[in-house]
């Protein structure tokens, strides 16, 4: 900031106050965080198993519009309908990611190539849906019953968009740590993971935890646009780009090491400099794209220390072999 001009203190001085400045503004990011948290659970599970779910971005909008159209086409009691909501989220984001996992177990097709072409599959397909179901480029606004929204916490906050969706993050946290360090299941998933043919000689059904592994991130990146459409907005939009959630989300796995406590970190930290950099061009002057610069260089780091660490033991391994 320093080197182009501006008042590299005043545009720290600026972002802090974004994040941390009023009961407004930290209602807005502890908001934002919630769907980093899921994303980054979404890639950092299938990165532990083996694989690289980048279609998360498309497994959140699918997710998104089932939250939105459950909450909108029925009427029920809360106790019923908001978990009936997420539960069809995260079940509409598992069975898109079930076909590049059939495909990845059956073919042996790199899940990377499909999920890809999966994300622009899944803008389009819930573009149409949204227009089928509404009859105009958006969906109804959802029941209350189905909302994740408190007027308790709208208040706490000086009436941000803050919602219960926070305490659905951390609950996903816990469960992907219980999941795969507390259960058998996780155990063979982690095994496929580490080597498939070695997991297949010991019994385990190799086929099966692709899919399944892929069937539960993709249950988190249905979840993460279930955020959206339970709690932050209420409804969905036809839309000709992504949100891009689900591509942060790669970086926040990255950076939490693909560890469940890792990738809550990583996400406050993006949720934080993503919202917080909203008031840096109007309190200081500096374009926004500053954060976007600082997020590249947390992730070329991390990614030079998997580099060095990888160099290093490959030094090592070849000075114990003279």
């Amino acid at each position: 900031m320093w080197l182009s001009g501006y008042d590299a203190i005043k545009g720290y001085v600026a972002l802090w106050n974004g994040i941390f400045g009023d009961a407004y503004a930290m209602g807005e990011t502890v908001r934002q965080i919630a769907p980093y948290i899921l994303a980054g659970l979404a890639v950092a599970f299938a990165f532990r198993t083996g694989l690289f779910n980048i279609g998360v971005e498309g497994q959140l909008l699918v997710g998104w519009f089932a939250a939105a159209y459950v909450g909108t086409t029925f009427e029920l009691p809360t106790i019923i309908h908001l978990p009936l909501a997420l539960l069809a989220a995260a079940a509409a984001g598992a069975l898109w990611a079930f076909l590049p996992g059939l495909l990845k177990a059956t073919l042996q097709v790199h899940e990377v190539i499909v999920t890809i072409m999966m994300n622009y599959i899944a803008l389009h397909v819930v573009n149409a849906l949204i227009k089928a179901s509404s009859g105009t480029y958006k969906t109804e606004t959802i029941h209350d019953s189905a909302s994740l929204r408190s007027p308790f916490l709208e208040q706490l906050t000086d009436y941000s968009t803050l919602h219960y969706g926070f305490i659905v993050a951390i609950l996903m946290v816990i469960f992907m740590w219980f999941l795969l360090e507390r259960t058998k299941t996780g155990f063979e998933l982690k095994a496929v993971g580490f080597n498939d043919h070695a997991s297949q000689y010991a019994g385990m059904n190799v086929k099966k935890n692709i899919i399944v592994s892929m069937m539960i991130s993709g249950g988190f990146a249905g979840l993460a646009g279930a955020m959206e459409g339970l709690g932050t907005f209420g409804y969905i939009t036809e839309s000709t780009d992504f949100t891009g959630i689900g591509f942060d989300g790669i970086a926040v796995a990255l950076l939490g090491a693909n560890t469940p406590i890792g990738v809550l970190f990583g996400a406050i930290l993006f949720g934080s400099l993503k919202y917080g950099s909203l008031n840096m061009p109007n309190a200081a002057g500096v374009p926004i794209e500053i954060v976007s610069i600082v997020i590249a260089l947390i992730i070329f780091f991390v990614a030079s220390g998997y580099i060095i660490r990888v160099f290093l033991e490959k030094m090592s391994k070849k000075k114990e072999a003279k």
